[in-house]
């Protein structure tokens, strides 16, 4: 994998012809990074994967981060691999939360509406602001369900996605669990060395 030296070799690369999309690298834990302009996270991975020299043709997962309190609070995750040399890079796009993030006047910055059609059932109120990036389905066709998963537990809304609904929540679910600040709770597990203690509840 690249080391440190060599993550910044491939910032000025991609910069090149794409200035500004790369604008920091990590190196932490022996996992090197690349941390992109989201408005330009299709580039960056295109130039990842057709670039001679780089080829990283396998995209193995994308996730979402909540980094709550920080900011910009989220962040997609992009692990890709390179099976010839079996080397992995992960890249960082950053989000701000546009519920939170505001102009002088109050409106906030960049905010979009929650994708219209089935996200439009779950129940979110219309009015809530979600944080949008593009979708990579078309250069990595994999990423179709990942991308359902993110939208589904962090609600981030991936533009030009096929088919832009939940994918593990019931349609009619409320909200987004893997948020950090969703309430935790629920219904209590009932395990079999309490059924003594609680008679009846499979009724």
């Amino acid at each position: 994998m690249p080391d440190a030296p060599g993550l910044e070799l491939i910032l000025a690369e991609i910069n090149r012809p794409h200035p500004g999309a790369v604008f920091d690298t990590s190196f932490d834990r022996d996992q090197p990074a690349l941390i992109v302009d989201p408005g330009q996270i299709l580039a960056v991975l295109t130039w990842l994967r057709d670039t001679p020299g780089q080829e990283y043709g396998f995209l193995s997962s994308v996730h979402g981060v909540d980094y709550l309190p920080a900011q910009p609070r989220f962040a997609v995750h992009y692990e890709l691999v390179n099976r010839e040399r079996n080397e992995r890079l992960r890249v960082k796009a950053l989000l701000e939360d546009p519920a939170v993030v505001g102009d002088s006047a109050g409106t906030p910055t960049g905010a979009a509406e929650p994708a219209p059609g089935p996200a439009a059932s779950t129940g979110i109120p219309a009015a809530e602001l979600l944080p949008h990036l593009d979708s990579c389905v078309e250069i990595f066709p994999t990423a179709e369900f990942q991308e359902r998963e993110v939208y589904d537990f962090f609600g981030i809304v991936f533009d030009g996605h096929p088919d832009m609904r939940r994918i593990l929540m019931p349609e009619d679910y409320v909200g987004w669990p893997q948020r950090r600040d969703f309430p935790i709770g629920g219904e209590p597990v009932i395990f079999t060395r309490d059924e003594a203690a609680n008679p009846g509840w499979w009724e």
